[in-house]
């Protein structure tokens, strides 16, 4: 195996054209996302973008793990606890939304093959692509209520467009979705057995239509797998308990669907879990999440990656997300000590001035 945290290779194809493999490659970490992996990632993107032989781009990750389970989080902590280092979370957020954001507008297909977890800059890889894969072993998430941070990488923009109010309650709660979840809420769009992994690989490129139509000639495929596939898939939690949840996200302020919420005492273990995660997760960022879902549900994509990357440096600033990640990943006591205990707590003038 190299060494390199991202290997790149160019598969052959029977139509005479190649299909780029980008995988992330450093499994112990969770192939979580590292400024070096970006800085790999972007423009070999880019150079397979203007290669003519190149019909389409698949994204992976190495191991049975993880695709990509969120972004270097103790390289964001190391940035703000040290002076001299802040520059290098500015140029982490910065580098990554471009890399997101040239994916979503990206002039070929992208497969990303979703297996394991796929949280936080994960999915922020893999919801632009043109063909997004879940399996049976998916797990997505966007899990920011946790650290003090917010669902960023263009999360503002994707959770406003699941159905209902499903993004709200996603975004509050950091709840874990399944494959069929993530295709009901629109964050996938086919559901397929892991094991079937090669096999679509090697159908793909020993199909000559490849050369003339790789997205459809793509889908084909991926849709014939994943007939092959439902019996091992889990139904969707989201869709099952969507009434549930519109009913628990119904209400005309924070304070009132965050009772709503951490009150719930259901018979749905997720739901309760999701409800435990936001009673313990970070009040400002809970008020992070309100607003950004409410004030970008009708912005570009170009201006909520722009709105999301002057939040995120203030983040960087503002210390709740450095003693969040303190808590989880540092010291491991996971007992953060939020600025504030409630959201009825929440000063505005706090959480105002992280939008100034």
């Amino acid at each position: 195996m190299s060494d390199q945290s991202v290997v790149f290779e160019e598969h052959n194809t029977s139509g005479g054209k190649k299909i780029g493999v980008a995988r992330l490659n450093q499994p112990r970490s969770l192939n979580a996302l590292s400024l070096e992996m970006i800085r790999l990632l972007k423009p070999q993107l880019e150079r397979w973008q203007d290669d003519n032989d190149i019909a389409a781009v698949w994204l992976e990750g190495e191991g049975d793990k993880a695709f990509c389970a969120g972004g270097d989080v103790v390289f964001l902590y190391e940035s703000m606890i040290y002076e001299d280092r802040i520059n290098d979370g500015v140029s982490f957020f910065t580098e990554e939304y471009e890399l997101d954001h040239l994916i979503h507008r990206y002039r070929k297909p992208v497969v990303v093959w979703g297996h394991g977890f796929v949280m936080g800059g994960g999915l922020g890889l893999m919801s632009g692509a043109s063909h997004r894969v879940a399996t049976e072993g998916s797990r997505l998430a966007m899990p920011e209520i946790s650290i003090g941070l917010y669902p960023d990488v263009g999360g503002s923009w994707f959770l406003g467009r699941m159905p209902g109010r499903t993004g709200l309650f996603v975004g509050l709660t950091g709840m874990h979705l399944n494959a069929n979840d993530a295709r009901f809420v629109g964050l996938a769009d086919r559901c397929v057995q892991h094991s079937l992994r090669d096999t679509i690989m090697e159908a793909i490129t020993s199909d000559s239509a490849l050369a003339n139509d790789p997205g459809a000639c793509i889908d084909t495929h991926l849709r014939d797998a994943e007939e092959r596939s439902q019996s091992v898939l889990s139904p969707s939690v989201i869709r099952e308990e969507l009434d549930t949840i519109e009913s628990l996200t119904d209400g005309s302020s924070l304070e009132a669907i965050y009772k709503q919420i951490t009150s719930y005492e259901g018979d749905s273990k997720p739901l309760r879990k999701a409800a435990s995660t936001l009673a313990a997760g970070s009040p400002t960022s809970a008020a992070l999440v309100w607003r950004q879902y409410h004030e970008c549900r009708h912005n570009s994509l170009s201006e909520v990656f722009e709105k999301e990357r002057k939040l995120s440096l203030r983040c960087l600033e503002k210390g709740e997300m450095a003693e969040g990640i303190r808590a989880l990943l540092i010291d491991k006591d996971k007992q953060p000590r939020w600025r504030y205990a409630s959201v009825e707590d929440l000063e505005s003038s706090w959480i105002n001035n992280f939008f100034e």
